[in-house]
This record gives C-alpha cells, sequence and structure tokens, in this order.
C-alpha cells in the first residue's frame, strides 16, 4: 500500500531539509530539477518527435524548478523555449538565482530562447514543440485560476505535444483534488512524494502517468507523519484474498443473499448473484418475485432463487419481510439494493430490514442507497454494513448537490463513513473506500470501460462473496474493489474499452483472482 500526504506534510519537507539537515534550498532544488530531467527522459525518450521543448514558468519555487530543469534539457543539446511569467526584477530567491543562470546560459546556446509573458499570442512560440512542461504552480496554489494562468492553461491544453507537469498540474487545488480549469498533463513528476489529490477527482483526471521525483532528503521526515490516504497496490488484493480451507464446504465457504432485482429492472440481480459466486463464496441465493422467477432461473449460472410472492406486482414489498426472514438470518451477508425498484412500499421493505436485523452485515447499493437519500439513514444503525454508491447518489443521500460533493470528494466521504461507523466504497474514477476509522484506500486500476450498467452490480456482488469468505472487512474490501477493476484491465488484451459488457466483467474475475495469485505465489 502507497502511503500519499497532503499537501502541507509535503511543504513542510523543504522547512525540515532546511532548517533540520541543514541543506540549502537552492541545493533542494538543483536535486529536483535533476530528478525531473531524469524521469522525464525516462518516460518520454521514444515520445518526442523532435527536440523541441517549451517550458512555462511562474514566479515561485515551481518556476524555478522549471528554470533549473530547462538547464539540464540545454545542456543535452534540446532547443528550449522558456516562457517565464515574471520579469527578472519580479523574481526572488532561487528562482531568480536560476532565472539568471538560463539568461547566461543561452549566451553559449543561441539555439535556446527566454522571454518574459506578455500575452497568449507568445505560446506560438511552442508550435513546433514535441514537449511541453507546466512549472506555473506548485503545492501553496489553491482555489481557481486567475489570468494569465487560466488562458495559458487553456491554450496550451490544445496542443497535440506531449504535456508534462512539475509537482503538479496548473489549476488544481491538491486540497479537494478539483480546479474548474487544469493543465491536462501526459505526465506528472510529483516531487519527494505522492501526493492525495494527485489520485481521485481532477487529479485522476488531469495527471496523467504519475512518477515520483525526489529533492534528495530521504524518508527521514515522511517516516514519522500520521497517515490516513493508502492508493492500493497489486500485493493489498493479494493478501486481502480470503483463505480457502481444504475442509470447507459450500457454506461454510460464505453464504449470502441477494435481495435484487424487480419486473423492471431484473438484470441488476442476476450480475449480482452471479458476481457472488465467481468471486469464490459457496452459496448465493437470490431473493427473487414469484410471478417472474422464470426469468430469474435463466439468467442465473448456479445461484439458488428464492421465490417470494408479489402478487404480480413484481416488486418486493414490506408485506413480504416475514418469507425472507429465514434467509436473512441465515446468510453471513445480505446484499441489498440492485434493480430493486423505488416503488414506495420497496423502500419501506428495505429501511424496514436495516432496522429489523440489526447485527446482520449488509452491502447495500441502488436501489438500497436510494430509500436512505434525503438524511434517512441517519435514522438506521449503519455500524459495520457496506455502502456502495456512485456520486450522485452518494450527494442525494447525505442532501447535497452533485457539484459540491466533486469539490470536496475525501470530506464528504470521511465524515459519513466516521459519524456513522459504516464503510463507504464511493465507486468512481477511481472508486475510493472510506473506513470508520477515517482512513481512506484510493483504487488505481480499472479504465472507462467501467462506465456502463452493470459494472457496479458485478461489484456488489463481488463485495458480498468476498465479506462472506472474510472476517476482515477492510481487507476484502480492498480486494473486491481492486480485482473488480483487475478485471476490466484483463479484458483490454482481447476487447476494448468500447466493446465489453458486464457479463464480460463476471467471467473474467476468476482470471483476475488467478492474475493476482500467480504473481505473489
Amino acid at each position: 500500500m502507497i502511503p500519499l500526504y497532503t499537501s502541507q506534510q509535503v511543504r513542510e519537507a523543504d522547512s525540515f531539509a532546511i532548517n533540520t539537515l541543514g541543506i540549502p534550498s537552492i541545493v533542494l532544488m538543483e536535486n529536483a530539477a535533476r530528478s525531473l530531467y531524469q524521469d522525464i527522459i525516462l518516460n518520454l525518450s521514444e515520445k518526442l518527435e523532435n527536440k523541441n521543448v517549451g517550458i512555462v514558468c511562474g514566479k515561485g519555487n515551481n518556476g524555478g524548478d522549471g528554470f533549473a530543469v530547462a538547464r539540464h534539457f540545454i545542456i543535452n543539446e534540446y532547443f528550449v523555449k522558456i516562457i517565464s511569467l515574471g520579469a527578472e526584477e519580479e523574481l526572488k530567491g532561487d528562482a531568480l538565482t536560476n532565472f539568471r543562470i538560463i539568461k547566461n546560459l543561452i549566451n553559449e546556446y543561441p539555439s535556446s530562447k527566454l522571454m518574459v509573458y506578455e500575452s497568449v499570442k507568445d505560446l506560438s512560440q511552442f508550435d513546433d514543440c514535441s514537449l511541453i512542461i507546466d512549472a506555473m504552480l506548485g503545492t501553496g496554489s489553491r482555489g481557481e485560476l486567475t489570468e494569465p494562468y487560466k488562458e495559458i492553461v487553456e491554450k496550451i491544453n490544445q496542443s497535440n505535444a506531449f504535456k508534462v507537469a512539475i509537482d503538479l498540474p496548473t489549476g488544481l487545488d491538491l486540497e479537494n483534488a478539483y480546479g474548474e480549469v487544469v493543465f491536462n498533463a501526459d505526465l506528472t513528476v510529483t516531487l519527494s512524494e505522492y501526493k492525495t489529490g494527485l489520485f481521485y477527482g481532477k487529479g485522476y483526471v488531469n495527471c496523467g502517468s504519475i512518477s515520483k521525483g525526489t529533492i534528495g532528503i530521504g524518508n527521514e521526515y515522511y517516516d514519522k507523519l500520521i497517515i490516513t490516504d493508502y492508493l492500493i497496490e497489486p500485493e493489498d488484493a493479494y493478501y486481502g484474498l480470503p483463505t480457502k480451507k481444504l475442509d470447507q464446504h459450500k457454506y461454510s465457504a460464505g453464504k449470502v443473499f441477494v435481495i435484487a432485482g424487480s419486473g423492471k429492472l431484473p438484470g441488476a440481480s442476476f450480475l449480482t448473484a452471479n458476481a457472488v459466486l465467481r468471486s469464490g463464496a459457496g452459496s448465493s441465493v437470490l431473493a427473487f418475485q414469484k410471478s417472474i422467477k422464470i426469468l430469474a432461473q435463466q439468467m442465473l449460472d448456479s445461484a439458488i432463487v428464492y421465490a417470494y410472492e408479489d402478487n404480480g406486482l413484481e416488486y418486493l414489498s414490506d408485506k413480504n419481510l416475514k418469507e425472507l426472514d429465514d434467509k436473512i438470518n441465515w446468510a453471513n451477508i445480505v446484499a441489498i439494493g440492485p434493480g430493486l425498484g423505488r416503488d414506495q412500499s420497496t423502500i419501506d421493505a428495505v429501511i424496514e430490514i436495516l432496522k429489523k436485523y440489526k447485527s446482520k452485515k449488509f452491502v447495500i447499493d441502488a436501489d438500497g442507497i436510494f430509500a436512505l437519500r434525503n438524511e434517512e439513514y441517519k435514522k438506521l444503525n449503519l455500524k459495520g454494513n457496506v455502502l456502495t454508491p456512485h456520486h450522485k447518489e452518494f450527494s442525494d443521500m447525505i442532501g447535497i448537490s452533485l457539484d459540491e460533493l466533486e469539490k470536496n470528494i475525501l470530506k464528504y466521504g470521511k465524515i459519513f463513513s466516521t459519524e456513522n461507523g459504516c464503510y463507504l466504497v464511493l465507486k468512481g474514477a477511481p472508486t475510493i473506500i472510506f473506513n470508520p476509522n477515517g482512513e481512506t484506500f484510493i483504487n488505481s486500476a480499472g479504465n472507462p470501460g467501467l462506465a456502463k450498467f452493470g459494472s457496479g452490480d458485478v461489484l456488489t456482488g463481488m463485495i458480498a462473496g468476498f465479506l462472506a469468505q472474510s472476517n476482515e472487512i477492510e481487507d476484502a474490501l480492498i480486494s473486491a474493489v481492486y480485482i473488480h477493476s483487475l478485471a476490466a484491465d484483463l479484458l483490454l488484451e482481447e476487447k476494448t474499452e468500447y466493446g465489453y459488457t458486464s457479463e464480460d466483467l463476471i467471467d473474467q474475475i476468476p482470471h483476475a483472482i488467478k492474475f493476482i495469485l500467480n504473481s505473489f505465489i
């Protein structure tokens, strides 16, 4: 598991290096520049059509990093065009020092050029560049971009050149991983350590590939810090896999009762119930309406249908609760919600089930989440349960706009999970797991092909299946989330992000599990 740090923690690393270790700031900047150059070349050597490089440098330390890395490109015979957002008299400290070095260096390398930004027209200097580097704003930047940064970012984002961000893309507020206008990098070389805001929200969208550079201080500072955010690695999925015992049978291997599906939305329930078994659980029983149970019998692999009397309504109502009692008590895990429908009597049934079976572990998804909207969840004891909403479902549930949520994803997720003592699996790109202790685990696998109907229902089944086999909720969630996305990635070997279905995803689950097992055994 890769630890992720706040922007404040990373900024304080500079102070530690200067004041405790006694490393001059100019040395830190040079260490950063050398690391940046090496990382960029390592990642881009085969992608550069020519040796023309454009760099936009801000007025602060991020700009200083840009001036310093420009020197490395110049002395290695690249043709570098540097646009400074500040004139010499506007710069100070290490940024000024490196600006002056560049100014002197260009006298010896006249094929490179340094100019001070006047208007967006100056960016035409980059038209022949195959690489453009963003060194405008660093970790201290907050809020939305102002001019000239906004117009510069918008213009460069239109370029077909390979784009690299130093430390973070300009326009990205690391505190909430948000920004209306953000530099769209193909590669971000972040300095010192990985920062949380690079891996979700607009960071996930705009950072491209992420590489870690260094300022040359080692791990002494970071080893002492309190960490609450982590990036999931493949080995985390491996160690979280449920243990298979030689003497287990179908009932000791995990029993899942799936309360899902309706006449209007039958398919979601089949995906969930089938995914349970493909995840290794011994038993998957689907509660389904008697009047249309033939649909379920035709679509299920080995899951069993438990038909309840619906009197032709084709949905669950609060009148069915007594019929479900035995199976709810029988199950290790109850998955509830996918495709249930939103009839008021169905909503009432969901609420009543969650109220009555307080000691039972639930995975609540889709229409189960809908039943909890407008803060209805506050009336329930959700401790120890798992909720799996996508962003819109979550924002509706807690009573805020989707826009507000996406500007503060980690904040609202942590508040919800800690206040309710539950686990929140917030589905999205990427999916984020929140535990009751205020920790987050950000998924590192997956591709845009997952953005289709049914993939979330498959994840619900996988989570329920893994939980039924394990006493470690957090480990089971990490494994389920990662392997679900890994299955999607493995499908790209034969299909495209356009072409695979949720049924394909289910079929791929055993292969994804095998891939993980073979990688670490």
